[in-house]
């Protein structure tokens, strides 16, 4: 009885979690109230907030006296009672309540800048049970403690590598809140402090110390497909702690003429951010594989990029674009790429005599070689492309917590974008000039939220004919998330996005690979693949996180709304000529920050329009993060991708 008692107090949170959901639309329509930008007190008459107030109380009461029943239940000496104690995680974290508001990056050790650095403790701590806003915590459980006896913790040298600042020098401006940026934006890395030791520091010099949590990397999945047929992942985000990257994947027993495929790829980083990486993948009418250097413009202050990259291609594509009941023909194309691209990074003159000017102006250039050994048509044709970018470049960084993860911190990219990229496509039979322009800009507070936009336009023209523009593409996405919004223990926030598409004088055959996933719609399979020449997307999510935990896993409702447009019109064209494809769900995200995959996601979809199943419904999970954030920076001058 007292095992039933449990499981449906379970139950009736899990019922008042997805009620929360539909409280979403109130939020939204409130954050665009014209009322807003008065003071809340000032709207409300005692008697109201008073209402609230036992309103608060009311439900931290019925919280807490779920959570003490569950707690009582946890400490009994039952096999289930030690299964529930380990499975399940009742108390919240420090660092959850403790808040943190949107913080600027690039000003928080200003005081320090020029000093000398005597000394760098580096204090790496193991996947598991530790935090580094409560020294106090310790692995306890036998999962943390066998985790992180499995674990092989990243080694110092690993996180040197990626610090801005060495002993002996003089410590530049933005050194130290990069340098724990970077050591977040590793794969192997969870969180990271740098922190001055202000008692030993003087006014020429300072002691820092660098605390890491690490992230389980090794990452494995079996996913059987049949009495034969299934998919093997193996994969480690930080081998033997050095920071090593290899992926495999492998999948057999396929229905198609090559029954299996591969695919997998291994990166070593190196000293002053140089990554190497070798790659190779056997898919089905597609294998290749290459090596490359490379070196980003990790950094604000970043001064030098590039990169060196061969490739090789065999591949079988097809020419037409597949009719009702067609059988499609197939030619083997098959070509060498060699790519070479430099970069530098020019700082602007500050009228600020306290800080430096944020902004960037960034001159690159890139040399593409494409040598084809066998082709189906004339279009496909040896290249020389030569590009060059100008563009200039603001990039701010804030922290804040609970956009994507459950109360860890997390960076969010604002700044602005702007760059022109001309080159020359040389070949024998019709060269080209290309043109590029690209806009980006995005905006954070705590009160507004963040806002997101990308504006892309790229199109060859034939030399020989200035009228003749060809493979032109547009490219447009906005994001936009609403501010973190409270109610007892449990958090949200709303999600939009929009992504558009368009092709304009594509080539034949060229064709967008569906609306699936990342491209449209979230779970949505059809049985006939939908190729397009045009796409739009439109996404919608509301994300509610619980203080609930589970094996590790912290738990999140989520309810979500997609919509995709496609063009059909050979050459490109206007994708909203067609009745969209629509998709909605409700479902939970589980996510462990410890983990290399740290997002498990069980949805339920419904589709009304191309989906073969028992009415348009379907379970599916997916890894798919919500939102992807977009730096700032001028990488590697390109030609925009239709895909």
């Amino acid at each position: 009885m007292a095992a039933q008692g449990a499981l449906f107090m379970l139950l009736r949170g899990t019922v008042f979690l997805f009620l929360l959901l539909g409280l979403g639309g109130a939020a939204w329509a409130q954050s665009f109230d014209p009322r807003s930008a008065v003071p809340p007190d000032s709207l409300r008459t005692d008697a109201a907030l008073r209402r609230e107030q036992l309103d608060s109380l009311r439900r931290d009461f019925d919280e807490q006296r779920l959570r003490l029943k569950l707690q009582a239940y946890t400490r009994r000496k039952t096999i289930v009672g030690r299964a529930a104690a380990a499975a399940l995680r009742l108390t919240r974290p420090k660092e959850e309540n403790a808040g943190l508001d949107a913080v600027l990056l690039d000003r928080q050790f200003d005081r320090h800048t020029f000093k000398v650095v005597r000394r760098v403790t580096v204090r790496p701590n193991d996947a598991f049970g530790y935090s580094l806003t409560d020294s106090t915590r310790q692995p306890r459980s036998l999962l943390d403690r066998t985790g992180n006896w499995v674990h092989i913790r990243t080694a110092p040298s690993r996180i040197r590598q990626v610090l801005l600042f060495r002993p002996g020098q003089r410590l530049a401006p933005q050194a130290l809140a990069e340098s724990e940026r970077l050591l977040r934006q590793t794969d192997e890395i969870l969180d990271a402090r740098v922190l001055v030791n202000e008692r030993t520091s003087t006014a020429d010099s300072i002691d820092i110390e660098v605390l890491t949590t690490d992230v389980f990397s090794i990452t494995g999945n079996f996913e059987p497909g049949g009495a034969a047929a299934g998919r093997v992942d193996v994969g480690d985000q930080n081998f033997l702690g050095l920071g090593h990257h290899f992926n495999n994947t492998y999948q057999y027993g396929r229905n198609l003429d090559q029954r299996w495929r591969y695919n997998g790829d291994y990166s070593v980083p190196f000293r002053h951010f140089f990554l190497a990486q070798a790659r190779y993948n056997n898919e089905f009418r597609d294998e290749h594989g290459g090596v490359s250097l490379q070196r980003d413009f990790y950094s604000v202050n970043t001064r030098y990029a590039g990169a060196l990259s061969m490739d090789s291609y065999n591949q079988q594509i097809t020419l037409t674009v597949q009719q009702p009941g067609e059988i499609l023909t197939y030619y083997n194309l098959r070509y060498n790429r060699q790519d070479l691209w430099v970069g530098r990074s020019l700082r602007l003159r500050s009228y600020d005599l306290g800080y430096e000017n944020p902004g960037r102006l960034i001159v690159a250039t890139r040399f593409t070689r494409t040598d084809y050994t066998v082709s189906p048509s004339p279009d496909y044709r040896n290249t020389n492309l030569i590009l060059g970018t100008v563009g200039y470049s603001v990039r701010r960084y804030y922290k804040d917590r609970y956009l994507f993860g459950f109360g860890r911190t997390e960076d969010v990219p604002t700044g602005t974008l702007l760059s022109f990229t001309a080159g020359l496509d040389a070949n024998a039979v019709v060269p080209r000039r290309y043109f590029d322009i690209r806009l980006a800009a995005a905006v954070f507070s705590q009160r507004h939220g963040y806002l997101f936009g990308n504006l892309e336009f790229g199109t060859f023209q034939r030399l020989a004919d200035h009228s003749a523009w060809e493979q032109g593409l547009l490219n447009a996405q906005t994001t936009y998330f609403t501010r973190l919004y409270r109610l007892g223990n449990y958090q949200y926030r709303h999600f939009l996005g929009t992504t558009t598409t368009a092709g304009f004088n594509r080539r034949p055959g060229e064709l967008l690979q569906g609306i699936s996933d990342e491209r449209g719609i979230r779970g949505f399979s059809p049985s006939v693949p939908i190729l397009a020449t045009s796409r739009f997307a439109f996404n919608y999510e509301t994300t509610v996180f619980t203080p609930l935990s589970l094996l590790g896993f912290r738990v999140a409702g989520v309810a979500f709304a997609d919509a995709a447009w496609i063009g059909e019109k050979v050459g490109g064209g206007s994708p909203f000529g067609n009745t969209p494809y629509t998709g909605f769900g409700l479902g939970l995200r589980l996510r462990n920050e410890f983990t290399a995959l740290r997002t498990f996601q069980i949805l339920v979809g419904y589709y009304p329009r191309g989906l073969v199943s028992a009415n348009g419904l379907r379970v599916f999970e997916t890894a798919r993060e919500t939102v992807q954030f977009t730096d700032f920076g001028v990488g590697a001058p390109g030609v925009t991708i239709y895909q």
